[in-house]
């Protein structure tokens, strides 16, 4: 394990961007991704409620492991280690890049969808979407360890990530769906995803630096 952060003398408004920013992008591409692939699955499968239903169920699912493996992270592992494995994870999350359907995919007519759903949102969205589930509790680890005055009361990270969230809820049915085509918005959100991913490398080499 490494030593603990350093004495917390650093007022930098610089770190409260570089880590509010990621926050907030992180909620925003979290609740664009969500309503946008279910439009795309629509054609498919319809809206039906059991459509909709296995798309929560695999969207909390897959939140609840991405809160699981940073707590993991963040208490079993120093903090080089934790930036190491991280950026590890990321890298093979570009593999699903740009999201979107895999090629000729199509849905069982004589069987329940559900199992395949699950199968095509996990080899769709499913890395991106579990390296989005991390950057909070993680982000939040990392800035109570990189020496900042304000680290043991970081309150401007949770109004980030509320904003980013609801900004997004709000902005899609509004301004995104009707205005972006599905192609743009699949390809805009894979560029937000890798803009989101050189943040997160911001903050590990932030935290890096204060250990």
């Amino acid at each position: 394990m490494n030593s603990p952060a350093n004495t917390k003398t650093d007022r930098s408004l610089f770190l409260i961007v570089l880590f509010a920013g990621t926050l907030f992008t992180s909620a925003a591409l979290m609740f664009v991704l969500q309503p946008m692939f279910g439009k795309i699955l629509l054609p498919l499968l319809g809206g039906s409620p059991a459509v909709w239903n296995t798309c929560m169920v695999f969207y909390q699912s897959i939140l609840f492991l991405g809160y699981l493996y940073a707590h993991f992270l963040s208490t079993r592992l120093g903090h080089h280690k934790q930036i190491m494995v991280h950026v590890a994870v990321i890298l093979v999350s570009f593999l699903a890049l740009p999201v979107g359907l895999p090629e000729s995919v199509s849905p069982p007519t004589e069987s329940n969808p559900t199992f395949w759903l699950i199968g095509v949102l996990s080899i769709s969205i499913g890395l991106p979407f579990f390296v989005v589930s991390t950057t909070a509790p993680l982000i939040q680890k990392w800035f109570a360890n990189v020496g900042h005055h304000t680290s043991d009361d970081p309150y401007y990270l949770y109004a980030a990530s509320n904003i980013g969230s609801l900004m997004a809820l709000l902005s899609y049915p509004f301004l995104i769906e009707p205005n972006i085509g599905l192609a743009s918005q699949k390809s805009d959100w894979s560029i937000g995803f890798v803009v989101l991913c050189l943040l997160i490398a911001g903050c590990a080499f932030t935290l890096w630096k204060a250990q």
